[in-house]
């Protein structure tokens, strides 16, 4: 059962649906199969939550996508704390009470004025990338809180837990597509409480495009994108971003390819932080003439990501050779998904 929205005054939400994303149907999401409980014990909880990717190019820190790539996260009853990872980040991230999903985990017990248990397995069946630029950070912490108050016997308020995301990662561009899924726009208001609008997405994008990614072995900390960037910027360049901003979002309403091309440009982010990443000015230009209608940095990085509407074997290989010139790669073929976090119990 999903809980009620939350007080005005913790959470602002609107929606400007109107009826292509409600008619989405969820087999677009591949089916994760849960991790299972190994104990018989009744209170064993898996959390499912997708990949996302922000800015979209010129939407920066305000649009984000809910990807087809999950990961899954089951507490269940256990002797002391005990967490397990496999896939994505085993061998590299804390099994531990230092993990963050069991820091999540443990700081909602506090926020509700409860005693978290004494022993849990934590255990984490992760298919995000970690520092991808693909919202493993937001995953994680909306996992832990989700599962918690789960265990309490709490409803899963989606606007609760953004607001309480915000807190942890200091903004709401990769934990509210995480959410909610699909495309959305979301900020902070001026007295700092977090809003998301949920926009319309024609079928076409969800029926026949991909978005191919390529990862590049590449250490490169959101703290250390964000750093490059000009705290002031021009007022035309300003201009350019919000136009081309609204054509992306626009193009995506339509299912407009043609439009989409045109609006993914930036200014704001990527000129200044391509040169960080090894090879992916190249990749992105090699994506462009095998055939992506367009390409853009996945959050921060150091991600690139294109959309193709036509095969997308071209446009992997032209990415991945390009960035091979400089650095080990990984790719994926990926779908957007309608459907953000969700509780198995």
């Amino acid at each position: 059962m999903w809980g009620g929205f939350a007080a005005p005054h913790e959470f602002i939400f609107m929606t400007v649906r109107q009826g292509s994303l409600l008619q989405l149907s969820l087999p677009v999401r591949t089916r994760v199969e849960a991790t299972p409980c190994q104990s018989d014990s009744r209170m064993c909880i898996t959390v499912h939550l997708p990949a996302t990717t922000s800015n979209l190019g010129p939407g920066f820190d305000v649009l984000g996508l809910a990807l087809d790539l999950w990961n899954t996260v089951t507490v269940e009853p256990a002797e002391g704390w005990k967490v397990t990872i496999t896939g994505e980040g085993e061998g590299q991230l804390p099994q531990d009470t230092r993990n963050r999903v069991a820091q999540a985990f443990r700081w909602t017990f506090q926020q509700v004025g409860a005693a978290p248990p004494e022993g849990v397995h934590i255990h984490c069946h992760n298919r995000i990338p970690v520092g991808s630029g693909l919202g493993s950070s937001a995953t994680a912490v909306l996992a832990g809180m989700a599962a918690a108050l789960g265990w309490m016997g709490h409803p899963l308020d989606r606007d609760r837990l953004l607001a309480w995301a915000v807190q942890w990662e200091g903004h709401p561009d990769n934990a509210a597509p995480a959410l909610y899924g699909g495309l959305v726009a979301a900020g902070l208001n001026q007295e700092g409480r977090p809003w998301v609008l949920a926009l319309d997405v024609h079928p076409f994008w969800t029926q026949q495009a991909w978005l191919v990614l390529a990862l590049p072995q590449v250490n490169l900390p959101t703290q250390e994108a964000r750093r490059v960037l000009p705290r002031r910027v021009p007022l035309e360049d300003a201009v350019f971003n919000l136009a081309h901003a609204l054509k992306v979002v626009e193009a995506l309403r339509r299912g407009d390819p043609d439009l989409l091309r045109e609006g993914m440009t930036d200014r704001w982010h990527q000129p200044y932080r391509l040169p960080l990443i090894p090879g992916a000015s190249e990749a992105m230009q090699a994506a462009q003439e095998a055939g992506a209608v367009a390409v853009m940095l996945s959050g921060a990085g150091p991600s690139v990501l294109a959309w193709v509407v036509s095969d997308p074997g071209p446009v992997e290989a032209a990415m991945a050779d390009a960035f091979r010139a400089y650095v080990p790669v990984r790719t994926w073929r990926l779908r957007m998904s309608p459907q953000g976090l969700w509780v198995q119990e």
